[in-house]
Order: C-alpha cells, then sequence, then structure tokens
C-alpha cells in the first residue's frame, strides 16, 4: 500500500458511483464495521483508493459469490490476516537470507584459511 493508494480523496457520491452502489450502502457498511472512511475537518467522509479496493471487494462478494454481509466480514478478516502471514512471511525469508550469507562468508573465510595453511605446509 503507497501513500497515494491510502490518501483520503473521494467523497461519499464519487465513492458510490465508482463501486456501483448507493450511498446509503456505503454509510450501512460504515456502521458494520466494513469500511472506516477518513473525515474531513467538516466531517465529509472521504474514501481512498485503498478504501474503493475494499469496496469493490466487498460487491463481488456479495453479488457475484452469493455471500452475505456476516460472511463478508469474515471474508475480509482472513484475507486481511493472510496479507499479514504473507509479510510476515517475508520478513522472515529476508532474515534466512542474511544468516545464510553470514554463514557462506564463515564457510567462504573457513576455505580460505585452510588453503592458506595447506599452501604454507607445501612451502616449509
Amino acid at each position: 500500500m503507497t501513500d497515494e493508494e491510502s490518501k483520503p480523496r473521494y467523497v461519499i457520491s464519487v465513492a458510490a458511483q465508482m463501486v456501483g452502489i448507493e450511498a446509503h450502502t456505503l454509510r450501512y457498511y460504515e456502521r458494520l464495521g466494513l469500511i472506516q472512511p477518513e473525515r474531513s475537518s467538516g466531517n465529509i467522509r472521504l474514501y481512498s483508493e485503498d478504501d474503493i479496493e475494499r469496496l469493490r471487494h466487498i460487491k463481488a462478494l456479495m453479488s457475484d459469490c452469493g455471500v452475505n454481509l456476516a460472511g463478508v466480514e469474515v471474508a475480509l478478516r482472513l484475507m486481511q490476516r493472510m496479507k499479514e502471514m504473507q509479510r510476515e512471511i517475508e520478513e522472515m525469508e529476508r532474515k534466512i537470507k542474511k544468516v545464510a550469507e553470514a554463514k557462506m562468508e564463515d564457510v567462504m573465510e573457513d576455505v580460505m584459511k585452510d588453503i592458506v595453511e595447506d599452501v604454507e605446509w607445501k612451502e616449509l
């Protein structure tokens, strides 16, 4: 998620039009906690690109898959958890790579020492 995607910019009527649902439906989703748009200083709802994408997921789950709102809530929580787990896996992979590279450096250092010792013994 980039800063641009999370920047609130669309008022409720524009967001509703972009997603293809009614503004009152967006308010209802907010009451249910499915979406949390930012608020301007004048208390106007402002939706980000991330919010729009989330709303599109909600709409697809309901209209294409026949999932009810309770199911949508569960599915969204699961998708969020999967994203978190994916980030954790990527972080672990980076750490493992660092450890492997450090171990490889140690192994190479040991091999070089052995080679130098072998050469020194042969010269004697």
